[in-house]
């Protein structure tokens, strides 16, 4: 930015994620330019993603860590002129006192090339062509660990294929931690949970990290997806997964009861009840008429997501006229 400046670029506004200290002296260098920070998480001990699960307690040095970690997060907030998160919950994570500096407008995804596709069709690593209307089960997530559920998944889906003996299972994710930690005694959580459930290797098809266009098609065969998270940043999978009319078992954690009406654009369950997930699903399998009509719902209301509206959002903060919003809450 200094050498930026030596040049004679002066900007009017400075639009930054601050996660990791990238804008801790922006405004030494441009004292006179509008701060926009991107609030996306604040972490807590106790209310969200840190000790939510009982399978992986806090220590006392977690908590400690917690703090510290904050302390970069609070700065940036008194610093700066103006703050950005993607949704109600996210911003209810940032301290009372400072959270009037935040304004709630998602980022927005690309809804017009989203969509269902009545002759959806991908073919598995081993040969197996699914196609739409298949019962195909599908789950995403960056990586496969705790934090999206895929340790629940697992376990549920190990449930559902004893009952339904021809589902197919897309799963799609990498091996490595985005969030929480690596498995003490395995190489990754998919080798870890593979030791710990019997699923039928012909019909559970682990794809990896894929192009965004196999991704759609996954989700586009798709006669359930299911979508597990700690209370913590919502994913874009799941807008994206409404957005092509997927009907869609959740856990009921507060991140995903800001965009699903339970019945309605989606079915809620327990984060931690396998049981309840496997029966949520199978009743979406059998009943594919009301699935697919769920499937719609949440697809009209995806609209609200569009990059439009999001960039319309983002124009008024720039400009300085970003307000709280109401539109998306749905408990």
């Amino acid at each position: 930015m200094l050498t930026l400046r030596l040049s004679g670029f002066t900007p009017d506004v400075i639009l930054a994620h601050p996660g990791w200290g990238e804008t801790l002296y922006a405004k030494d260098v441009y004292p006179d330019a509008r701060l926009i920070h991107f609030c996306e998480w604040y972490y807590n001990a106790n209310g969200a993603d840190l000790g939510f699960d009982p399978e992986f307690p806090l220590s006392f040095d977690d908590r400690a860590r917690i703090r510290t970690w904050n302390a970069q997060h609070a700065l940036n907030l008194v610093q700066c002129d103006t703050a950005v998160s993607p949704t109600h919950w996210q911003r209810s994570r940032f301290p009372e006192i400072l959270r009037s500096k935040i304004v709630v407008q998602h980022e927005g995804i690309d809804t017009e090339s989203l969509g269902s596709d009545t002759q959806g069709e991908i073919k598995t690593p081993n040969g197996v062509f699914l196609r739409t209307g298949d019962p195909v089960v599908t789950y995403v997530a960056r990586n496969l660990e705790p934090y999206r559920g895929f340790h629940v998944f697992m376990r549920a889906l190990e449930k559902i294929q004893r009952v339904h003996l021809q589902c197919h299972a897309l799963v799609i994710g990498g091996d490595e931690v985005s969030y929480g930690r690596r498995p003490k005694d395995a190489a990754s959580w998919r080798e870890r949970m593979l030791r710990q459930v019997s699923l039928d290797p012909a019909r559970t098809h682990f794809l990896g990290r894929v192009p965004r266009e196999q991704y759609l098609c996954a989700l586009r065969v798709s006669a359930c997806h299911i979508y597990l998270t700690y209370p913590f940043v919502l994913s874009w999978s799941l807008l994206e997964t409404m957005a092509c009319g997927v009907p869609i078992v959740a856990s009921g954690t507060a991140p995903v009861r800001e965009v699903i009406r339970d019945g309605e654009t989606g079915q809620l369950v327990d984060f931690f009840d396998t049981e309840r997930i496997a029966e949520a699903v199978l009743d979406k399998l059998a009943n594919p008429a009301r699935a697919r009509q769920m499937g719609r719902n949440a697809q009209d209301f995806a609209r609200n997501f569009s990059l439009a509206t999001a960039l319309k959002g983002y124009d008024e903060l720039v400009i300085g006229r970003g307000k709280t919003k109401d539109a998306f809450v749905q408990s």
